[in-house]
């Protein structure tokens, strides 16, 4: 059974009551959520597919007051510090999916999150999943709200088949607007033995080579999409593991000082069908 918590004065409690004494209430969000007073003692559990924020303000909380917030959506929810609140941590504030942790205030604007042991805390340096978008038969795929302050560098990973031999493109976005100018592009390529090597300047996508139909796997390392400075990019692409363009490496870059949240992959002509996967780089 549920916990009578918060207790009330004069209030007399069952046996099974006190039996249940540590079943906390659940506060369950769907969406970016701000603390109040009434989570503490509560546990505040995220249920969003993209990413989100946990909100704490300053003044609502005294000191001793515990909320234990956990993830179980797909999005990564960031524990984010409102105005003139501190909040300190030997982890991370963001939570991946199945993560978790308690915030303790040290004072109404102080605070300590103590993640819980176990995967998803990005307590140690690697790759910290945020989003997995699948698509079928399109002829491209917008993943937004993925890359945030939280990370400066994040991986991405595309896995297509493609419906014809066609050229596929990259564009970051930010707001759900497509950005379009700015694009530098620099590759080498191993094209049915042959290598080749390029580059292109004030493009209007990040041109990714032409592929032939079927298989279609790109890799990027990106740094700094969400930074107000040039983003760098580096591709590793491999398509059909046939005949034509088999290998290429693109170094790029975006050459404006936009603080993207999202991109787009398109293709020339035809369809594709597959996933994209974005990862978030944990510095420490």
């Amino acid at each position: 059974m549920a916990t009578p918590f918060p207790f009330t004065p004069g209030q007399n409690l069952t046996a099974a009551q006190m039996n249940a004494i540590t079943t906390l209430p659940i506060n369950d969000q769907t969406a970016n959520y701000t603390l109040v007073v009434g989570d503490v003692g509560k546990r505040v559990v995220m249920n969003v597919a993209s990413a989100n924020t946990v909100t704490v303000n300053d003044s609502i909380f005294a000191a001793g007051d515990t909320i234990f917030i956990a993830n179980k959506g797909a999005g990564v929810s960031t524990i984010t510090a409102g105005a003139g609140v501190t909040i300190n941590t030997s982890g991370s504030l963001a939570l991946a999916q199945y993560g978790g942790g308690t915030l303790i205030a040290l004072s109404a604007s102080t605070f300590t999150f103590f993640p819980a042991a176990g995967m998803g805390q990005g307590t140690a340096p690697g790759l910290v999943f945020i989003n997995k978008t699948s698509f079928s038969a399109v002829t491209s795929i917008a993943i937004d709200n993925v890359f945030s302050s939280t990370y400066e560098q994040y991986r991405v990973v595309f896995r297509a088949t493609n419906s014809t031999t066609a050229t596929t493109s990259m564009v970051f976005r930010a707001s759900a607007v497509d950005t379009t100018t700015n694009y530098t592009t620099q590759f080498l390529a191993v094209n049915a033995g042959s290598i080749t090597s390029n580059r292109f300047t004030g493009g209007n996508n990040f041109d990714l080579g032409g592929g032939q139909a079927g298989p279609n796997h790109i890799i990027c390392d990106m740094y700094g999409p969400n930074l107000a400075a040039v983003t760098s990019t580096l591709f590793l692409e491999n398509n059909s593991y046939g005949t034509g363009n088999n290998f290429a490496v693109h170094a790029n870059a975006q050459n404006s000082s936009t603080q993207f949240d999202g991109l787009k992959f398109s293709i020339s002509s035809g369809t594709f069908t597959g996933t994209v996967s974005v990862f978030g780089y944990q510095d420490s």
